[in-house]
């Protein structure tokens, strides 16, 4: 889920661009972030997600591959950040997710029996469920691809946030606010999902673009220091406690900390609020997560054989689609290779 900012993001803060702003610039994705994203969307009329002859999604892999494809033919140089364990305290947001899953299935077979396509759909993208064989298919592919991959050791965000900081790459990726919590200098929304989309239960379209939110300008146009912002983030619910404070949102968060100058000071005022995690143990989260230095960003060749093998032999892909895919990918490769050599030749 993330936590819900978006209402108090400054639109000077804010930048929307074409995709091709981010040629020549690398970008570490918040992969699960980016799998759910495939697997909620990438579906069948009827919600049905895509599979291959053995009954085993591949909704998230099709979206990867394909993506992934898109963004190297741009140019950009894309390196996703997995999950692992999560935080002890987020226990209460996985049960909540769970219970949304199974409310979801509930309704969307109702859906199903009384025809409503529609409705139907929109309730199996919110079952989406990602398991550790599709994770694994995920980093296969992605060797495959020449693509890097870094292994976090808890929160994703937080390992890519860490990755923007070092300027290891230009800009943290992800849907969710919570990478400027964790201190993402930059935060690139709709990246993987930037196309034409359909209004949910309507027939309208909207045409999603990439957006960079500069945490810097947010901070300064909110006078806010990010340990206020994070203390925001506690008063709407965050992962860590999903339910917030009742009747609290974004604006009332925002004039409260403004206010007082801090959550400690709030709730001296307002009141004894019950959080079920202490609002400490939850900063210092945001504010010192478990990160690793334990990576190395390459990006290589893609292995036509190795690709065509997970795809096409494993998981019945179009051998046809996937090779003009991989066509377009070698050649970006090329043509990047040929650019930096050109780039060092005339330099010297």
């Amino acid at each position: 889920m993330g936590v819900n900012l978006r209402d108090i993001i400054p639109e000077e803060a804010l930048e929307k661009v074409d995709m091709q702003f981010f040629k020549n610039k690398s970008l570490a994705i918040d992969a699960y972030n980016a799998l759910y994203q495939f697997l909620s969307i990438i579906r069948q009329p009827d919600g049905t997600p895509l599979k291959d002859f053995r009954g085993r999604i591949t909704s998230h892999l099709s979206g990867l591959f394909y993506r992934t494809v898109n963004l190297l033919e741009i140019g950009i140089k894309p390196v996703y950040v997995f999950d692992g364990t999560p935080p002890e305290i987020k226990e209460l947001e996985i049960i909540r997710r769970k219970k949304i899953k199974e409310e979801a299935i509930i309704k969307y077979e109702e859906a199903l029996k009384r025809g409503d396509l529609e409705a139907a759909r929109t309730y199996a993208q919110q079952t989406a469920k990602l398991n550790e064989e599709m994770v694994k298919d995920s980093k296969k592919l992605l060797d495959a691809l020449g693509i890097p991959w870094v292994q976090a050791p808890s929160e994703g965000e937080a390992q890519a946030a860490y990755m923007a900081r070092k300027g290891d790459v230009w800009a943290a990726v992800s849907q969710d606010y919570d990478s400027l919590l964790f201190g993402a200098p930059k935060l690139v929304r709709n990246l993987t999902i930037s196309g034409r989309r359909k209004l949910p239960r309507r027939k309208e379209y909207i045409e999603v673009v990439p957006e960079i939110i500069y945490l810097n300008k947010v901070l300064e146009i909110l006078d806010l220091t990010r340990e206020q912002l994070i203390d925001i983030a506690i008063l709407v619910g965050t992962d860590y406690n999903p339910e917030g404070v009742k009747g609290v949102g974004p604006k009332t968060a925002l004039k409260i900390i403004r206010k007082h100058k801090s959550l400690k000071n709030a709730l001296k005022e307002i009141g004894k609020i019950q959080f079920p995690v202490d609002p400490d143990e939850i900063k210092r989260i945001f504010l010192s997560p478990q990160i690793s230095n334990d990576y190395h960003l390459e990006w290589r060749e893609p292995d036509r054989d190795k690709v065509i093998e997970i795809l096409c032999e494993e998981h019945n892909f179009s051998l046809e689609r996937v090779n003009k895919a991989l066509d377009r990918t070698i050649k970006a490769y090329k043509k990047s290779k040929q650019k930096t050599l050109e780039f060092w030749f005339k330099g010297s």
